[in-house]
């Protein structure tokens, strides 16, 4: 059985911490780089960044490589890196500048080929799906550009063909939920759990050690990011590890 993982999730803008609710409302939460320093002091499984500027207000690539570079350099956890991500050579760049995973969301939609290309040429472990949907008339619809934009494909249809293309793993992030931290949408998790054998992170709506436990237990999700959990609280993954341990839910050995 895989263990499972507690991944702090960092949302960037022009290089700073930001953090929204459902999407909107972003406001500034601190230094990526000295929150990296922090969470590797305390064993993060891994850390996930995703710079939000892309898709809402240009481009700020060279600054997210940057601070990649400068993660990287200070921090020995897995990094997965995201936003904007629409070309092989920028997946390139950021895999040498320090990224172990690279997380494609609205290229996903756009540039669908983009996933059989970059799973062939670095491996599937090493592309992870991003997958932003709301809940609407009883139904979960896509969305794309920061969730600005609402896709056509089923989601089930679109999480099949990202696995065929060579999806490793899915970021699963429910707009509702995000940042109102009241728990994951649990049937969301199960619903792609169902469509795929490939391990599903799930994102939005950790606000209690007690929600991480209800999404590995009820929905089986194989890790999850927590942001408003670790921003907005006296809880880091030490805690959030240990709290879980005692759950008898099976988590990754720590350094």
């Amino acid at each position: 059985m895989l263990k499972k993982r507690i991944i702090p999730l960092l949302l960037l803008s022009q290089g700073r911490m930001v953090k929204g609710k459902q999407f909107s409302q972003f406001r500034d939460t601190g230094d990526a780089v000295s929150a990296s320093r922090i969470y590797n002091a305390q064993n993060a499984d891994e850390l996930i960044f995703l710079d939000i500027d892309a898709n809402r207000v240009g481009s700020s690539f060279d600054i997210l490589e940057t601070t990649v570079k400068t993660v990287a350099t200070e921090c020995f956890m897995p990094l997965t890196v995201g936003g904007g991500i629409d070309s092989d050579t920028k997946i390139r760049r950021l895999l040498l500048a320090g990224a172990d995973k690279i997380a494609i969301t609205t290229a996903a939609h756009t540039h669908a080929n983009l996933i059989n290309t970059a799973a062939k040429l670095y491996g599937r472990q090493c592309i992870v799906i991003g997958v932003d949907v709301r809940k609407e008339n009883d139904d979960y619809v896509l969305y794309s550009h920061c969730a600005t934009r609402k896709q056509s494909s089923s989601l089930e249809n679109f999480v099949k063909d990202m696995d065929e293309r060579g999806a490793g793993e899915f970021l699963l992030n429910s707009i509702d939920n995000d940042g109102m931290m009241s728990g994951y949408d649990l049937e969301l998790i199960k619903r792609v759990k169902s469509y795929t054998n490939r391990p599903v992170i799930a994102a939005g709506g950790a606000g209690t050690f007690m929600h991480l436990v209800d999404a590995f237990t009820e929905s089986h999700a194989d890790a999850l990011a927590c942001a408003s959990l670790f921003h907005f609280g006296d809880n880091n993954p030490i805690r959030a590890r240990s709290y879980l341990l005692n759950k008898q839910i099976p988590m990754k050995l720590t350094k």
